[in-house]
């Protein structure tokens, strides 16, 4: 299965990762080349996880 691009933005807030995600980051700075809406749900992620990047 291929990977997910990292520009892709994810706006599923319910997902458990959301918090602590890159994608969902990318989706409220408007920096996201396109915007999906992943399967995470209040009990697991959706696998298209990528954790956040520090700031500099």
């Amino acid at each position: 299965m291929p990977r997910v691009p990292e520009d892709i933005g994810c706006d599923n807030e319910v997902c458990i990762d959301s918090p602590k995600c890159e994608r969902t980051v990318i989706y409220k700075d408007k920096t996201a080349r396109e915007l999906k809406t992943f399967g995470g749900t209040e009990k697991k992620g959706c696998g298209k996880f990528i954790p956040k990047k520090e700031k500099s």
